[in-house]
């Protein structure tokens, strides 16, 4: 799995974090201490630029689970890092991510009989025979043994996530998913909270941890790979159209224009 890594350099002024001579540098090159870091180690190991990321873990169709956690009708008023129409939006797109993948998914909420109230019906009714698990009590999903053993079950390595809110649901879950070996993709469009202070917080705790930031489009294009492939064209584009209207304009233009366009004055041979 992708993690998040930090090696430790020579570096006079590098207050706490042993210094090392060019023999100890070279010997000690190919190891690496997998986070967690206290924060002090933390704030000074991004000031001098020695952390090392996996340059690219890619999405496998394959390998990959879609988790919904706790993107439930109450919880979505709190929400103000985005505004609630696209939000709404987003949160049904991160679920149907699995029916347009053909990926496991599993739902889970938290007392969703009080305040919290229930996932949206889209998302019921779409996946009636999924693994859905209201905890009743543990604000991690992963203290809670009926979710751990669905994530288990499912057979998966990868798990695409996303919840409200962002700095509890979507970061606890995270975080212990990835202290289990898993690799996760948050959905950061998907995942909201009081205010965007508090969304980049967890997004910066997240990615320290090893956690992969991913919008929508990034996850959708990812497991498709290939516009030539299924799905591909033929069923992503009507998808997007849907659930990201600003990529579905993209298209629509685009066919209006095979079908009904013509030049208009001065635009033929223009400069590319």
């Amino acid at each position: 799995m992708s993690k998040t890594v930090a090696k430790f350099m020579a570096a006079p002024d590098f207050e706490g974090l042993p210094l090392q001579n060019d023999q100890e540098l070279n010997k000690s090159s190919t190891q690496s201490l997998a986070l967690p870091l206290n924060n002090h180690e933390l704030s000074r190991a991004y000031e001098t630029d020695v952390f090392v990321k996996d340059a690219f873990t890619r999405l496998n169709k394959t390998d990959a689970v879609v988790v919904v956690a706790d993107l439930q009708m109450g919880l979505f008023q709190i929400v103000h890092d985005y505004e609630p129409t696209t939000f709404k939006n987003n949160i049904i797109a991160h679920a149907m991510l699995a029916d347009l993948f053909n990926l496991p998914i599993i739902l889970t909420t938290s007392a969703e009989s009080g305040p919290n109230g229930p996932l949206p019906k889209e998302i019921i009714n779409k996946f009636p025979n999924a693994p859905y698990i209201k905890r009743n009590g543990e604000v991690d999903a992963w203290d809670n043994a009926d979710f751990k053993a669905a994530v288990k079950n499912s057979g998966k390595s990868q798990v695409i996530l996303a919840g409200i809110t962002t700095d509890v649901c979507t970061e606890y879950l995270a975080l212990s998913l990835v202290s289990e070996g898993y690799t996760v993709f948050a959905n950061t469009e998907a995942s909201g909270t009081f205010s965007k202070r508090l969304a980049d917080d967890a997004n910066r705790r997240m990615e320290r941890a090893g956690v992969i930031l991913m919008g929508t489009f990034s996850v959708a294009m990812d497991l498709m790979r290939d516009w030539r492939n299924t799905p591909g064209s033929a069923q992503v584009l009507p998808w997007l159209d849907t659930y990201l209207p600003a990529y579905g304009v993209v298209a629509r233009a685009h066919e209006g224009a095979v079908k009904n366009g013509t030049y208009a004055e001065g635009e033929l041979g223009l400069k590319h």
